[in-house]
């Protein structure tokens, strides 16, 4: 217990002290842009097929869920705001921080861990290089662009999803559908689900890139730091969500 207790510290101290220097390093020269935008084509174009497949089927699930257990109670024509609240608030950015999240993290950290084992990292600051800046900066900041953007395309899809299974599956006027989801959903429901996008971009990217400098023990040590990567992400993004939930509805609600 007591060594599980140290590494715990250690891990949360490591993040805490890398995450403290990314914010000191924040302000990137221009000649490091091209990286940025690099880092965002591969965290948000390749993942985009992920995320939106992931969020159409599961709106039309939870939709179609919903309309058969509402449908008992004769409530089948609330279920189109049910859907879109519980995909604008929660499944959206959570499921995207998840599948997204856990593919770049776990990128990250092989990427970082190899620099780091093949001691890429030492000739870095043997160089005079800031590694912090050069290396996970860029990638903090692409993943505040990322995440939020590919939250609002799954939530779009997610809604799109469920009303068409509504209309193909249930038989529901999708004009009166649509009609009845904007009248009760209202756009802090749709902001507060895009805020938790960003604190999750930053989590993911800042796990995936403690994990990565952190490496050691050789091939084996980064296969290691990689799988732990995506159960870090998978908990982080799950706790991190209950408390932000409760820091929205104190703010908004």
């Amino acid at each position: 217990m007591d060594a599980y207790l140290r590494r715990a510290t250690i891990w949360y101290g490591g993040v805490g002290l890398l995450t403290g220097r990314v914010v000191r390093s924040l302000a990137l020269p221009p000649k490091y842009f091209r990286v940025v935008v690099r880092e965002i084509e591969v965290m948000g174009v390749q993942s985009l097929g992920v995320a939106l497949v992931a969020a159409v089927f599961t709106g039309m699930v939870f939709t179609i869920q919903s309309a058969v257990n509402m449908a008992r109670f004769g409530a089948e024509s609330y279920v189109g705001p049910v859907a879109a609240l519980a995909i604008l608030r929660e499944l959206g950015p959570v499921l995207t921080a998840i599948l997204v999240g856990g593919k770049v993290a776990s990128g990250i950290t092989a990427e970082l861990g190899s620099m780091k084992v093949t001691e890429q990292i030492d000739a870095l600051r043997t160089l005079g290089v800031n590694y912090v800046k050069r290396l996970v900066v860029p990638r903090v900041i692409a993943a505040l662009v990322v995440f939020p953007l590919l939250t609002v395309l799954a939530d779009a899809v997610g809604v799109l999803g469920g009303m068409v299974i509504m209309f193909a599956e249930r038989g529901a006027d999708m004009w009166a559908y649509w009609n009845t989801t904007t009248y009760w959903v209202v756009p802090k429901d749709f902001l507060t689900g895009v805020g938790k996008s960003v604190f999750f971009g930053g989590v993911v990217t800042l796990i995936g890139c403690y994990n990565g400098l952190s490496t050691e023990g050789g091939t084996e040590g980064l296969g290691r730091a990689t799988t732990a990567t995506v159960v870090h992400v998978t908990m982080g993004v799950i706790v991190s969500d209950f408390f932000l939930t409760k820091l929205f509805l104190t703010l908004f609600y």
